[in-house]
């Protein structure tokens, strides 16, 4: 019922008597104290402030004059733009540094960055115009204002840290003991690459004897690779530096075992958003269109709290709840913060803990039975029916998949070739639909059938039985009934088709998110159900809609001037992952013996993963295991599993304090964690505002962007002998240069001319992916002198010199003048859909999936989303 004007009214009185009545009694409780602060007679700890008003508050970084916007700069700090560490949403910043004593002073937004500012500014921006842009001149007060959030701030202490490494250790004693000696960065390369009896326990074999790459680790499985997989490396995430770790590892050393931080950070919801968006390799994923959204249902993720960008997501949220433009439901166990009831506009749903397929395709049954779906958009069978639709994709909800158990080409598509109407394989050979009751190539109709169930003959004489993707789906999704769905997620059926309803009714500008979410047993069937309703309502690619973003200007790449990608003597790494991913296990030599033998080649010993990623929790349980190989060294960059991963010390901590199991440890951090205090070498590492890198965003952002970051303030830790920070890069540089590894060295970086360049130190390499995003597309203008000073470029200067080609430096300048580059707010939309598109085949039906087998039970998985409770034991639930 609407509300009245007098109603209204009263409460607006309401609210100004208690905040009068508030404001009255602070000054009455707080008069002495106000006195005090303002009498300046005594600061917080007994002493006199600095100044009667502000305190002992910072110096301003520069002041503006209102009246004519004049800027002027404080002499005795500089301004820096970078990138935020403290949490992988990796923001823009700016940060005040102290000139006398290099110290990282306050930390503020970038306004230049689309994580960081909520209307960003363009590139072309002068900086010293963006510094008066978050000011208060122009009368903006704190519009659009350039923030970071409180860990941001809270972040800079790691630099001066009591219990940050600042230098090599050597272990003392046994594994996990914590005693350490220091040692110098000469010996401590010397030791890990050479091996020797480094601890009194016997030979350890060092990079050198580890990197063969003629002898293979075991001749009964040559499938395992050659003896240079001995080598895993891991880290947590990426954090702007994993291309030089990557360099190294799998191209330089060239060991197939380089591992991130994976399954237990997101793994199972990026694989169900790779299912849907048929991109098993990359695993890509979407976002919500915050601003322009009319309705989400956030599934097991809390926006602004999980599924990065954190920050973003908590402005645009608060934002559209303040000006009611966004109804969101938050389906949760637990009450977070994102749902907040003292705000309209959104709504708590809980739900059992690992039942989120159940609800989600309880939604799907509901869609389907009562057409909530995207009809037209379904029913667009190819490319050239999209693009007669104005759409940039379309999806695989009306090919028609084989369905005959028995059938060797169960599970795949019925394609041209079946028929004999093309030659498999070739361009001719197509899905084919059906269209008035004809199969017809699936490019060749505008439209087709949704929901078919046939028989058709193929052309080698077989019968087969053919069903849709979408029919598929639907015989999935009913498996089960509303109510037995309500029962096991414990959330009412009433309320289940209310969401379901309230979904439909929004159209296109409906979406779901689950980013943060999906970690259970069953979590790759529970994303990849999720996921579909986003599928089902067509919101791919339209404003208000899933946005998979611009992607990144990538500099480590084959750019306009240097070649980051190949290199003389360039090797790939060859060989089965530790965590026996995308490999299957059908062409094992396990499984070829145990054929040969007459046997079940199933279970297989442990899971074998034919299309998902490597994975970190896998790789080092497999590895201490000794299946499929045992390692010899292990080189762990800010990674600490044990800490990640819920019961891994309990299964992994003796055997990696067993030195028999594992011969050398090699831990490159600024601190002591749960992981690496098990390691025989610590390596100190530059922390954040004292490293180079370039980052991107985890989706959530429209346009394309890269930020950049690099050393504003001086690296606190040991140096080498050559005057380099010791860090992740100076390390891995080392160590190559060291066992003569291809890429690394004098002649190391070819240029867009064939000529080549060192990579000696971390700002050879970069600074020339810096050069590459400086002149990719239209390159970026020239830094003027304006600029550098107000970006407080002056300590890069003599870097980008002695680095650099005359013509790159200006440009390259002109990026780190502004922390990165960053695709324009105006270029994020051409009418009601985004700029940036995903263009691929959308999945009802993943024939990857649907082709694949459980090597646990030896049954086929299924290829569309359905409903299982988590379980222990090896099932078909859980293909990953």
């Amino acid at each position: 019922m609407a509300k009245s004007p007098v109603d209204t009214s009263r409460r607006r009185f309401m609210k100004g008597a208690v905040a009068a009545g508030g404001a009255a009694t602070f000054v009455a409780g707080y008069s002495d104290p106000l006195a005090k602060m303002a009498k300046g007679v005594t600061g917080s700890a007994g002493e006199t402030p600095k100044h009667p008003i502000h305190g002992n508050s910072l110096a301003p970084e520069y002041r503006v004059d209102l009246d004519s916007g004049e800027l002027t700069l404080n002499p005795d700090q500089r301004t820096a733009f970078t990138i935020c560490y403290g949490c992988t949403t990796q923001c823009g910043v700016r940060v005040r540094v102290d000139n006398e004593s290099d110290r990282v002073l306050r930390v503020s937004g970038n306004p230049y960055h689309p994580l960081s500012a909520d209307d960003h500014l363009p590139m072309r921006t002068p900086v010293a115009e963006a510094l008066r842009h978050v000011s208060a001149y122009g009368g903006q007060g704190q519009v659009n204002r350039s923030t970071a959030c409180a860990r941001g701030n809270a972040m800079m202490s790691q630099l001066e840290s009591p219990f940050r490494i600042d230098h090599c250790l050597k272990r003392v004693g046994e594994r996990g003991e914590r005693q350490w000696q220091k040692i110098s960065f000469e010996q401590l390369i010397e030791e890990i690459c050479e091996g020797g009896d480094l601890f009194g326990e016997g030979h350890v074999d060092g990079l050198r004897a580890i990197h063969d790459h003629d002898t293979l680790i075991d001749p009964e499985n040559p499938e395992y690779g050659p003896k240079a997989n001995q080598l895993m490396v891991m880290e947590a995430t990426d954090y702007g530096r994993s291309e030089l770790l990557k360099r190294f590892t799998l191209n330089g050393f060239a060991t197939r075992n380089y591992g991130h931080h994976g399954s237990y950070c997101g793994l199972a919801f990026r694989m169900g958003s790779g299912a849907v968006m048929n991109d098993l390799g990359a695993n890509a994923h979407v976002k919500p269109d915050i601003q322009n959204a009319s309705f989400i249902m956030y599934i097991g993720t809390a926006p602004s709290q999980a599924g990065n960008p954190f920050k973003r997501q908590g402005r645009l949220i608060a934002k559209a709840r303040a000006e009611g433009t966004l109804e969101y439901v938050v389906v949760d166990p637990a009450l977070n913060a994102a749902a907040s009831h003292a705000a309209d506009h959104n709504r708590w749903v809980p739900i059992r803990p690992g039942t989120d397929s159940a609800f989600a395709m309880a939604i799907i049954q509901w869609l389907l039975d009562n057409e909530g779906y995207a009809r037209a958009f379904l029913e667009l069978p190819g490319k050239a029916a999209a693009d007669a639709a104005g759409e940039a994709t379309h999806s695989n909800a009306t090919h028609l998949v084989i369905d005959t158990q028995d059938h060797p080409r169960r599970g795949h598509f019925l394609m041209a070739s079946d028929l004999g109407l093309a030659e498999a394989g070739s361009d001719a050979d197509a899905p084919l639909v059906v269209v008035d009751g004809e199969l017809i190539h699936g490019e060749e109709a505008m439209a087709a059938e949704l929901f078919v169930d046939r028989e058709v003959d193929l052309a080698d004489g077989s019968a087969v039985r053919v069903k849709s993707s979408i029919t598929l789906l639907r015989e999935s999704a009913n498996e089960f009934e509303l109510a037995t769905y309500a029962e096991h997620c414990g959330i009412p059926e009433a309320t289940i088709v209310d969401l379901a309803s309230r979904y439909a009714s929004h159209g296109r500008r409906a979406v779901v998110n689950c980013h943060g979410g999906m970690m259970s047993g069953n979590g790759f069937y529970a994303a990849f159900a999720v996921q579909m309703l986003n599928l089902l309502a067509g919101n791919y690619n339209m404003k208000g809609g899933s946005a998979v973003g611009g992607g990144q200007f990538n500099g480590f790449s084959q750019g306009p001037r240097y070649d980051l990608v190949d290199f003389p003597g360039k090797r790939g790494p060859q060989g089965v992952f530790l965590s026996r991913s995308r490999f299957p296990y059908e062409r094992s030599s396990e499984y070829r013996r145990k054929v040969e033998a007459g046997e079940n080649p199933y279970p297989a010993k442990a899971p074998w993963r034919s299309f998902a990623p490597p994975t970190l929790t896998e790789h080092l349980p497999s590895a201490l295991d000794g299946y499929p190989y045992p390692i010899k060294a292990l080189i762990g960059c800010m990674a600490n599993p044990i800490y990640g991963q819920a019961g891994l010390e309990a299964m992994i901590a003796d055997k990696l304090k067993d030195p028999k199991r594992l011969g050398l440890f090699v831990a490159v951090d600024g601190f002591i964690n749960e992981t690496n205090r098990y390691a025989d070498y610590i390596v100190p590492d530059s922390v954040m505002y004292e490293v180079w890198g370039f980052t991107g965003a985890w989706k959530g952002a429209l346009g394309r962007l890269t930020t950049a970051c690099w050393p504003v303030v001086e690296p606190r830790q040991q140096k080498t002998a050559e005057g380099e920070p010791v860090c992740q890069d100076s390390f891995f540089i080392a160590v190559a240069k060291r066992l003569g590894l291809a890429g690394f060295g004098d002649e190391a970086i070819p240029d867009a001319d064939g000529h080549l360049h060192p990579l000696n130190r971390a700002e050879d390499y970069y600074l020339r992916a810096a050069a590459n995003i400086a002149y990719m597309d239209e390159p970026l203008p020239e830094a003027d002198e304006s600029d550098i000073a107000h970006a407080g470029l002056a300590p890069l200067l003599p870097r980008l010199e002695r680095t650099l080609k005359e013509e790159e430096r200006g440009r390259v300048a002109y990026l780190y003048a502004r922390g990165g580059r960053f695709q324009d707010a105006s270029d994020h939309f051409r009418g009601e859909r985004l700029t940036n598109a995903w263009r691929r085949t959308l999945c009802v039906y993943n024939e990857v999936v649907g082709t694949s087998i459980d090597t646990m039970s030896g049954k086929p998985n299924r290829g569309v989303p359905g409903h299982s409770l988590p379980r222990c034991s090896p099932s078909r639930s859980s293909p990953t």
